[in-house]
């Protein structure tokens, strides 16, 4: 038998040589970090929102695989010198772009804890996955879905988005595991709103259906989708011989915010005998307060719902929802369980259903502890008044822009998304497209607001969303003052 390779340097004094040589002063260490990660929230107004990365500091990162060691206070170092200052600034106040979330101090102490147990929450029977099944419960209890439905925590909605899709699937063409779509004996198609996350066309795509077996349907001048156009495309596919399969709800777009007739869809859904999904990224969470729940009604008789804690929740990066109304649907779905990982009566190998067996991953982090910790610290009483404060806000901001000669908006601000653009005497539609990229852009690099864009009927649009809970209303004052000023300078300039 051959000798195994000698480990180069080895030092048989230490026997665990990934833990500290030293204890204390890694402590020393770790409370320093924990001190300064403090600050960083606390102090976020100081900073810049957003601040571009040097060139100097992207070719420090781009240096070759270290080979060597380091020491742990000198790799702390060079994080705080060339990562940390430039966080993409979505903490801040006047982070205004796509639909981020903020977190919230007490999910350092969540994450810290979880890194610490380090559980693999792919399945077994530890605490972790007890915890999992907690939060879930609450989600269904929050979405109205029977007790016995199944569900699953994953990074995003996209994913989340995917789990639900590749359910539908299976329910509509079970044999698809064993033999693959090609013995599938008709074309699968989906319909979603042409304002519905691009991630869903993405499920299509991963899942071999292909994106253009999603029907687009157009939406009204209320950015809903057209429940009589769905309705015709639907007749339109059964007569050409393919089977539909899913109808994709829109609970808040990501460009307005708006939220589909969830009502109607359950009900065309049930007539045609297709799986009904709800992408409810960050709108699924009005189930939070007293006063928006009721925009969502007809959530609570979709097949499948997705959303995030990251976002309206405030939890920090990355924890999202799947959850599946039909018992057993999303388990047929995905149980794979090879000889390694068969189910054992008692001891550490219990449990009859695992997370593995509900989704793609088998290793899986412990996500599940920081939305623990921020449904226990706030409750959802304090987080739906989170909710309805940037509802609120984005009225106001919208009542600033309607009474301004020189700006516009460009969609209803129904709910936490303003869409609008800044006016310039004799520009035509393109030149005000460019016109107000460039004044995004100028606000962002200067650092004083982070505000996104994006296209309405083919006009660029300003793009506001409010999903912090630390901005307060002279924050839109000073956004709606540095993009007239960032105009102003332009327009003076030609």
């Amino acid at each position: 038998m051959p000798e195994p390779p000698a480990a180069a340097n080895f030092d048989p004094a230490n026997l665990d040589p990934a833990s500290p040589a030293d204890w204390e002063q890694f402590r020393l260490l770790a409370h320093q970090a924990l001190d300064e990660a403090i600050s960083f929230v606390r102090d976020v107004r100081n900073r810049p929102v957003w601040q571009p990365v040097p060139e100097a500091v992207k070719a420090h990162l781009a240096a070759p695989l270290p080979v060597q060691s380091t020491a742990l206070g000198e790799v702390y170092e060079d994080f705080r010198a060339n990562i940390l200052p430039y966080a993409t600034g979505n903490i801040h106040p006047r982070f205004f772009g796509w639909v981020h979330g903020s977190g919230q101090p007490g999910s350092l102490i969540a994450d810290l804890m979880a890194s610490a147990m380090n559980s693999n929450c792919g399945g077994r029977d530890h605490g972790a996955i007890y915890v999992e099944r907690a939060v879930l419960n609450w989600c269904k209890q929050l979405v109205g879905f029977p007790a016995e439905a199944s569900g699953l925590l994953v990074s995003g909605t996209s994913m989340a988005n995917l789990v639900a899709v590749n359910v539908a699937l299976h329910h509509a063409a079970p044999d698809i595991r064993r033999q693959g779509l090609l013995a599938h004996p008709r074309q699968l198609v989906a319909y979603a709103s042409s304002e519905a996350h691009s991630s869903v066309g993405r499920a299509l795509e991963v899942l071999g259906l292909g994106s253009a077996n999603l029907r687009r349907i157009p939406v009204t001048d209320q950015f809903q989708i057209n429940l009589d156009l769905l309705q015709r495309a639907i007749a339109a596919d059964r007569a050409l011989g393919l089977e539909p399969f899913c109808i994709v709800g829109c609970a808040a777009t990501v460009n307005t915010a708006a939220i589909d007739d969830l009502q109607a869809l359950a009900q065309i859904a049930r007539c045609e005998n297709l799986w009904f999904h709800v992408d409810g990224a960050f709108g699924a969470l009005l189930c939070l307060s007293d006063q928006l729940r009721s925009r969502l009604a007809g959530i609570e008789q979709a097949d499948s719902v997705a959303f995030d804690f990251h976002k309206w929740a405030h939890v920090q990066y990355d924890a999202a929802c799947v959850l599946v109304r039909r018992p057993g649907a999303q388990r047929d779905t995905f149980s794979m369980r090879p000889v390694y990982l068969e189910a054992q009566e008692q001891g550490l190998g219990a449990g009859a259903v695992w997370p593995c067996d509900l989704g793609p991953e088998l290793s899986r982090g412990f996500r599940a502890l920081k939305v623990w910790f921020a449904l226990k610290q706030h409750g959802t009483e304090k987080l739906g008044q989170m909710i309805e404060k940037n509802v609120r806000q984005a009225q106001y901001l919208a009542a600033r822009i309607a009474a301004d000669p020189g700006m516009e908006l460009l969609a209803p601000a129904n709910l936490n998304i303003v869409c609008f653009r800044l006016l310039a005497p004799g520009m035509d539609e393109a030149a005000l497209n460019v016109f107000n990229k460039q004044l995004v852009q100028d606000v962002q690099l200067a650092g004083i607001a982070a505000p996104s864009t994006s296209r309405l009927h083919g006009r660029l649009a300003i793009r506001v969303n409010l999903t912090n809970h630390r901005t307060e209303d002279s924050d839109l004052d000073l956004l709606l003052s540095a993009l007239n000023l960032a105009a102003a300078k332009r327009l003076g300039a030609a």
